[in-house]
């Protein structure tokens, strides 16, 4: 094996193992805030249009979703450690100005993940729940299971939260010479097509989810082409001031 990929293969790991050990000790006490968390989703986001009472199947549902509560909670708050820890491993052969453009991608990467997981909770998942919850009609009733209700917004939040990292996504790509701005611009449909398929992939099968999913994720593409548009002209002027 090349010594250089045996060294990326070593420092791949060590990241993944500090990683995981951030998300271990956070587990700990995410466990004990997750009731309350279970609370909130249940009482607070569903006030108004949910059943008065959600039900559980079997006796250890309660634990278990209790434990995917906490795995989530500890990889929102330990998200800043974790994005710090990936973005040091890709980009390691960085001078030591573009080191301090890890800490700002950190920065903006943690409130675009906070950003999406707040969109989807207090717009995306209520608008769901309402959609699926108006076919219930008076010879039918929805009996609704706890466990489906926190799991479909934890994995919504998640989603939200990876997709509106695009602007960053964008923009480092450009930054750093990965794709020159107007290669970008000029794969724009392949891009819309790209968001809707993740979007589907993302999301439960309604149009709703994926639609609101959709929308913001391509603004956040736009938003990024912009930014990264603004340094290619600094880039480009740079060079013709060299010559």
């Amino acid at each position: 094996m090349d010594n250089s990929l045996a060294s990326h293969l070593i420092a791949l790991r060590a990241t993944l193992v500090r990683c995981l050990m951030a998300l271990i000790i956070v587990f700990i006490p995410a466990f004990c805030v997750a009731p309350f968390c279970v609370d909130f989703l249940t009482n607070t986001l569903l006030a108004g249009f949910a059943p008065e009472q959600l039900h559980y199947f079997h006796p250890m549902e309660m634990f278990l979703l209790q434990v995917k509560v906490a795995f989530i909670v500890a990889l929102v708050v330990a998200f800043p450690y974790v994005a710090y820890s990936i973005w040091q491993f890709i980009l390691p052969a960085l001078y030591e100005n573009e080191r301090r453009f890890i800490l700002s991608m950190v920065i903006f990467s943690t409130i675009l993940f906070a950003g999406g997981v707040a969109f989807c909770l207090f717009v995306c998942f209520p608008m769901v729940f309402r959609f699926g919850m108006s076919y219930a009609s008076g010879n039918v009733m929805a009996t609704i299971g706890v466990s489906q209700v926190v799991s479909l917004a934890l994995w919504l939040s998640l989603a939200f939260g990876a997709m509106f990292q695009f602007p960053l996504v964008t923009y480092g790509l450009v930054r750093f010479g990965i794709v020159e701005y107007s290669a970008i611009c000029s794969k724009r449909p392949y891009v819309i097509v790209g968001i809707l398929a993740l979007s589907a992939l993302l999301t439960p099968p309604d149009v709703v989810s994926q639609i609101i999913l959709a929308i913001p994720t391509y603004f956040f593409f736009e938003l990024g082409l912009f930014l990264s548009k603004r340094y290619s002209n600094r880039s480009v002027e740079g060079r013709y001031d060299e010559t």
